[in-house]
């Protein structure tokens, strides 16, 4: 199900970890999806802010799918949904 929301949110993806982070602290993010494959060093600002701003959280299991529900040909560690 993450997949399929990530794929029909495409105009509203917020694609990288730096990029989610940013726009997390502006408050434009409705929620956040995080690859379990990525390296934890990586996702852990993110986790920790979601947490710390009440932001659902989604876990998928492959930052190569989760690069390819985005439409991009690269990995993604981190995928946000910028609100309405």
């Amino acid at each position: 199900m993450s997949y399929e929301k990530v794929t029909q949110a495409k105009s509203r993806l917020i694609i990288g970890t730096k990029q989610s982070l940013k726009a997390m602290k502006n408050g434009d993010v409705s929620e956040v999806f995080i690859a379990e494959d990525a390296d934890r060093k990586v996702t852990q600002g993110v986790i920790d802010l979601a947490e710390e701003l009440s932001i659902p959280c989604h876990y998928v299991d492959s930052k190569k799918r989760l690069g390819q529900a985005c439409g991009i040909e690269v990995h993604a560690a981190t995928v946000s949904i910028r609100k309405p």
